[in-house]
């Protein structure tokens, strides 16, 4: 028997909600009845039935605008989940300093800033609140060229099990330990079809995920069936990178 999950009257934030995982996520908790939120520093057009909002994740007095804003508006702010991040490919040694700066700011500091303005929101309702940080299995394994986001999302690990017993009991904190995944953007960085077949035939269950994937782990870890989930890097990944000496 299939279980829907309704979270009509929900109102969700979802920062960097306009392209990608993002979307699938915004897409899955709209079909759940949500009311959503996306934020991006750009401006974008709102997936039907959401509301978008400019903000720059990285700056106190947007954030805390943003959230004012929401509050002002809907009255509560039930769920947020922070998936704006994201980097670049650079070599470490070649890197400069600002370089790595920015990208731990956006994929480590800026969760954790959005997360602490929500928070005091979330821990004065009733219902209290649910944070859901979108991470990478690239925290868990080495990363070259990617290697400050990923120390930043192994940072987004650790900072989610602190935060789940800080912000207990009235605020859930989880973490979604994202593998491949195909968005607009796969082709072009991995390149092609050809390469993307390649790289698939890899995964455990043979395909990248799709965002909206990705979204329905979201949704769950929102909802009252995770009630009892807190601190918990749930993995997203098709079933994990196989050793290489495997394919050797």
């Amino acid at each position: 028997m299939a279980l829907t999950i309704d979270l009509t009257g929900r109102v969700v934030l979802v920062t960097g909600g306009s392209r990608g995982i993002g979307r699938g996520i915004t897409e899955t908790f709209v079909f759940a009845g949500a009311t959503v939120v996306t934020c991006a520093r750009s401006e974008a057009e709102p997936f039907p039935g959401t509301t978008h909002v400019q903000c720059d994740v990285r700056d106190p007095e947007s954030v805390q605008a943003m959230i004012d804003g929401i509050v002002a508006q809907h009255g509560r702010l039930d769920v947020l989940v922070n998936n704006a991040g994201g980097a670049p490919a650079a070599l470490a040694a070649e890197a400069s300093p600002r370089f790595h700066d920015k990208i731990i700011g956006l994929n480590l500091s800026s969760p954790l800033l959005v997360a602490q303005v929500a928070n005091r929101v979330m821990q004065e309702q009733g219902s209290g609140g649910s944070i859901i940080n979108i991470s990478s299995i690239s925290a868990n394994r080495a990363a070259p060229t990617i290697a400050a986001y990923a120390a930043a999302k192994a940072g987004i690990d650790s900072l989610t099990r602190s935060l789940a017993m800080e912000w207990a009991p009235k605020v859930r904190v989880n973490a979604i330990d994202v593998g491949l995944c195909r968005t607009e953007q796969t082709d072009d960085h991995y390149g092609g079809d050809e390469r993307v077949a390649k790289i698939e035939s890899t995964i455990p269950l043979g395909r990248m995920a799709r965002p909206d994937e990705v979204g329905n782990v979201a949704v769950f870890l929102a909802s009252d069936l995770a009630s009892y989930v807190s601190g918990a890097n749930v993995g997203c990944d098709g079933g994990g990178e196989p050793p290489v000496f495997l394919h050797v």
